[in-house]
């Protein structure tokens, strides 16, 4: 058998077993179902032990009707894929220091809805918690006497849980201490026996690197409402109470620790530029005269 021949028989074969492999792909597809892996599989398995069959309305479900949604704009996105295709080549796959920061950190931005307040009132709050970690700014939020800051708490709170659900941020110090009791909450840092969670940090105590702080806190203008106001006389004004939201950054303290160590890094090169004043070097003393020249 020539060798032109081999290459044809092992064209043949690998089709053969493609098409097979695409077969058996169809044969086991079935549209708006679940996968065996899938979180809910064991529920379609005790349904179909049961002999309950599945809603036919699934079966008739159209991808193409979700396509508007889930890639609204195919032009826009097949240039970005074609934008970041060629980023990556011109840099031979290195990342840069953006792409590594966001492999390596985790954040978690979370924005609430519109609160019946005004900017005026929440700004207070969001300078009040910025740079705190998430024990204490909720702390803060509790025994605050300001009407809105229950709200704010209870935004925190959320924000809290869906940064450890969704993103695993908080975890580490709950995996690593040893004195972490079960149904402990994963995002509180562990205090010493006489400390609570806030002093803790406060007298010297290192915080973990994934526990959470509050990076940056901002207000959102939201829209006017209207209220009516009774007057005398029969008269009625609109009131138009303000609606504002807030949007919380959180981070990990490993970030901080990085931008931290940045800054003194950059504070120390600033110090040893041109600008810094140094003594003169050393020479030999020539020249010399007993009495002062004028």
């Amino acid at each position: 058998m020539t060798t032109k021949q081999r290459l044809e028989v092992a064209r043949k074969r690998a089709a053969q077993r493609l098409k097979a492999e695409q077969a058996e792909q169809e044969r086991n597809f079935k549209l708006g179902g679940l996968s065996s892996s899938s979180l809910f599989g064991e529920d379609i398995v005790r349904r179909t032990e049961a002999g309950i069959q599945e809603d036919e309305s699934l079966l008739e479900r159209n991808p193409e009707n979700m396509t508007q949604v889930l890639n609204p704009r195919p032009t826009a996105r097949s240039r970005w894929q074609r934008k970041m295709v060629i980023r990556d080549l011109r840099r031979r796959g290195r990342p840069n220091k953006e792409m590594k920061i966001a492999r390596s950190e985790r954040n978690h931005l979370s924005r609430s809805h519109f609160f019946k307040t005004s900017m005026k009132k929440l700004a207070p709050l969001a300078r009040q918690i910025a740079g705190k970690s998430i024990d204490e700014a909720i702390l803060q939020m509790r025994f605050s006497k300001k009407k809105v800051a229950q709200e704010v708490r209870q935004h925190l709170i959320q924000a809290r849980d869906e940064a450890i659900v969704m993103k695993g941020m908080g975890l580490g110090a709950a995996q690593s201490s040893e004195n972490a009791t079960p149904g402990q909450d994963p995002s509180e840092t562990p205090p010493l026996p006489h400390q609570t969670p806030a002093k803790a940090i406060k007298k010297g105590h290192a915080a973990n690197e994934t526990d959470i702080y509050v990076a940056e806190a901002w207000t959102n203008r939201g829209p006017y409402g209207k209220e009516p106001e009774f007057r005398a006389r029969g008269r009625v004004y609109m009131l138009r109470p303000p609606q504002t939201g807030i949007s919380v950054l959180l981070k990990e303290e490993k970030t901080r620790t990085r931008e931290r160590a940045e800054k003194e890094a950059k504070a120390l090169r600033k110090r040893m530029g041109k600008s810094m004043w140094v003594h003169l070097p050393d020479r030999k003393i020539t020249a010399q005269r007993q009495h002062v020249l004028w």
